[in-house]
């Protein structure tokens, strides 16, 4: 089954106790990851009131004037923390683009409650776990980012154990690089534009996910993500009442010697007399590895026909500076 070209894949699959129905949805995972790397999830078991909470209170956040915003602004480029004003991202540039800044804003978080370690530690983690910034008001913003969080949390584990099957591998395999991640969840405002955008100017840029795989709510709009699979042209993103989409990121691509795709995405401006009515929220989970696991090729993705195509690096070293590329005020070339 498929939406808009993307594929629907039903989880409970995974919980059967049937092998073959458990296997045949492994290998249905592979195809789609090795064909266009964006699927729709259903029964992923994440509350419908979960979901809610958040989506209500961060409108409630987005409608604040924007003085009340800027108290938690995010106090440096290369942390993904707080609130980060239009004009301070452009998602492009962290693959070599340049073009106007994404039409958007942002709030984001990640992990809380960190043990005070030396693995957590500044000196070491720097910016994977930077303190958290909570708003005054609404007051609701944070017990329902901490829960939503918590909930994506076990799914993004869940989708793991999958997609580690998918892979040939054991269905625990990805577990050790998961058990310290420094994930982030960003919930994604896009105003309905009320003047013509700057040539070249997107909601957000071209680009693809710098970490393992990210999850998203996404929102049905004018002006929305659009997704450009391997040798084809633009497609628009479903958006499915009780599913997320799901995509693969950087990380994986190269975990898996580009066996999976990481697919180039964007979110689109709406047409002229829809814009209006256009006003759009995605709140995205971005899993992030233990910013000291290794990234290099999976045993089951090489061999003596197909070798390893990168070098070994870090999620730190391949992360951190690519996310800085795409931060900051845009300065026009």
């Amino acid at each position: 089954m498929a939406t808009n070209g993307i594929p629907v894949l039903d989880l409970e699959r995974f919980e059967s106790a049937d092998p073959a129905v458990v296997a045949a949805a492994a290998r249905e995972l592979d195809d789609i990851c090795r064909e266009i790397g964006f699927l729709v999830i259903s029964n992923h078991g994440v509350s419908e009131e979960t979901q809610a909470a958040l989506y209500d209170a961060a409108h409630a956040f987005f409608d604040l004037p924007l003085e009340a915003k800027m108290t938690v602004r995010r106090p440096h480029h290369d942390q993904n923390r707080g609130y980060i004003p239009y004009g301070e991202e452009t998602l492009a540039r962290m693959h070599g683009g340049d073009t106007p800044p994404d039409f958007k804003e942002v709030f984001a978080i990640g992990p809380f409650d960190r043990p005070a370690d030396r693995y957590h530690s500044e000196e070491l983690s720097y910016p994977n776990f930077a303190p958290n910034l909570w708003p005054s008001a609404p007051p609701a913003l944070e017990p329902a980012m901490r829960a939503y969080f918590l909930a994506l949390e076990d799914l993004s584990r869940r989708l793991a154990r999958h997609l580690a099957l998918a892979l040939g591998l054991p269905a625990g395999w990805f577990a050790d690089k998961l058990d310290r991640h420094a994930s982030q969840l960003r919930l994604l405002h896009y105003p309905a534009p009320s003047r013509e955008l700057e040539p070249g100017q997107l909601r957000c840029g071209v680009h693809t996910d710098l970490g393992m795989m990210t999850i998203l709510r996404n929102e049905a709009a004018a002006g929305g993500l659009q997704v450009r699979p391997r040798e084809s042209d633009w497609i628009d993103a479903p958006a499915v009442d009780g599913t997320f989409i799901v995509n693969i990121g950087d990380l994986l691509m190269r975990w898996t010697n580009d066996r999976w795709v990481s697919t180039p995405h964007r979110v689109a401006v709406p047409e002229a007399e829809v814009r209006s009515r256009s006003r759009r929220l995605s709140i995205g989970y971005f899993t992030r590895p233990n910013y000291d696991a290794p990234i290099e090729c999976i045993s089951t993705c090489q061999d003596a026909a197909n070798p390893a195509r990168y070098a070994p690096t870090t999620v730190k070293v391949y992360n951190d500076r690519r996310f800085a590329r795409g931060a900051g005020p845009h300065q026009p070339a």
